[in-house]
C-alpha cells in the first residue's frame, strides 16, 4: 500500500491511538471442495509500541477443527480443517489495538557506521546471536544475488553513519522504485524487481531486508496495516484498505544491547503510529494472511479481500 510520501515524519503521527481493524478473505468455487487445510496469520502481535485490546476471527464455514499456536518468530498461527463440502470460504478478522510509536533518533545511531553497527551486534554478549543470525541469513524471497550486493552498495557502504544510511535507503528504493500493482507476483525475484524498477510494499520490504542483511546487519519482514487518508473532499470506501509490509532492522543501542528501527521504503519515512503490526519473519512466506491446501474438481475460483482499518476516537 502507497500512501504520501512524509521523510519529515511529522510529530503527530507519533500521537498514541486506538485502531479498529477488519480483514475479510473471500474465496468461491464453481465446485465443492471436499476439504480445506489452511493457516492464518491474522492476530495482531503484542510489541513495545502495540497493545491488543481484542481480537476475533470468524470462518464460514465452521470449520472442524482450529487451532491457534506461537510459531518460532513469535507470530500467532492457526491451524483450520474443513472436511465437509463447501464451495465458499471466508475469514473475518476484526481487531482493536492501542499503538504508540516513539520517533527513533538517527542522529544518535550516527555514533556508528554500517560496519561497526554489524561488529557490535556479532560481538555485544547482551545482543541474542540466535535471533541475529535468524534475520541475517538469505531466505527463499530475500536472496543475495550479485545484483541485491550492487544495488545495496549505491546505500549503504561500511564507514557510512548508520542513521543516515537507513534514512538513505528508505529515500533511495522510494526514488529508484515505481509503485505499480500486478508488475510483479510471489515467484517475481529480486533482481527481475532491480532491473524492473517497479513493485509492490512487499518487493520493497523483501528489497531493503536484502540489502541490510548483505551488509550484516540483521533485517526482517513485518506485515501489518497502515491507515490511509482519503483525497480530500472524497468519504473513505469500505474495504478500501490493504495489507502492509515494511522492513523493521536490528541496530545496536549505544549503551549497549539492541533495538530495531522500522522502515517504509515505499512511503519514504519510518514507521509511525499509523502503523499496525501483525506478524513478521524472515519474509512473505513466513507470514502470509492465509495459505493452505484444497481438494477439489473446480475448474474457477475467486478470491475477493476487503481491509477497513479504522481509527477510534481516544
Amino acid at each position: 500500500m502507497a500512501i504520501e510520501s512524509n521523510p519529515t515524519m511529522r510529530p503527530e503521527h507519533h500521537t498514541p491511538r486506538r485502531y479498529e481493524v477488519r480483514h475479510e478473505t473471500a474465496y468461491t468455487y464453481d465446485d465443492d471442495v471436499t476439504a480445506s487445510y489452511g493457516r492464518a496469520c491474522l492476530r495482531p502481535r503484542l510489541t513495545p509500541h502495540q497493545a491488543v485490546q481484542s481480537h476475533d476471527i470468524s470462518i464460514e464455514p465452521e470449520p472442524d477443527v482450529l487451532g491457534e499456536h506461537v510459531d518460532f518468530f513469535g507470530n500467532f498461527s492457526h491451524y483450520v480443517e474443513i472436511l465437509r463440502p463447501h464451495q465458499s470460504l471466508v475469514v473475518t478478522k476484526r481487531s482493536v489495538v492501542e499503538v504508540d510509536w516513539p520517533a527513533v533518533d538517527l542522529d544518535e545511531l550516527d555514533a556508528f557506521t554500517v560496519a561497526s553497527a554489524a561488529e557490535r551486534l556479532r560481538t555485544d554478549p547482551l545482543v541474542d546471536p540466535v535471533e541475529a543470525e535468524t534475520y541475517l541469513l538469505p531466505s527463499p524471497l530475500v536472496s543475495f544475488e550479485a545484483e541485491v550486493h550492487e544495488y545495496a552498495s549505491s546505500h549503504l557502504w561500511p564507514d557510512r553513519p548508520l542513521g543516515e544510511a537507513i534514512l538513505a535507503l528508505t529515500r533511495g528504493i522510494y526514488s529508484d522504485f515505481r509503485y505499480t500493482k500486478g508488475a510483479t507476483t510471489t515467484k517475481t525475484t529480486l533482481p527481475e524487481i532491480i532491473t524492473s524498477r517497479e513493485g509492490v510494499c512487499q518487493d520493497f520490504a523483501h528489497l531493503a531486508s536484502a540489502c541490510l542483511r548483505v551488509h550484516g546487519l540483521p533485517a526482517r519482514y513485518v506485515s501489518g496495516y497502515i491507515e490511509t487518508v482519503p483525497p480530500p473532499g472524497k468519504p473513505k470506501l469500505a474495504g478500501s484498505d490493504a495489507t502492509h509490509a515494511w522492513t523493521s532492522v536490528m541496530v545496536p543501542r549505544p549503551g549497549g544491547g539492541s533495538m530495531w528501527v522500522d522502515l517504509d521504503p515505499t512511503n519514504d519515512h519510518l514507521a509511525d503510529s499509523r502503523y499496525i503490526v501483525t506478524a513478521w519473519g524472515r519474509d512473505f512466506r513466513d507470514v502470509s494472511p492465509l495459505k493452505g491446501v484444497i481438494f477439489t474438481e473446480s475448474k474457477k475460483s475467486t478470491l475477493k479481500v476487503g481491509v477497513d482499518v479504522i481509527r477510534l476516537p481516544d
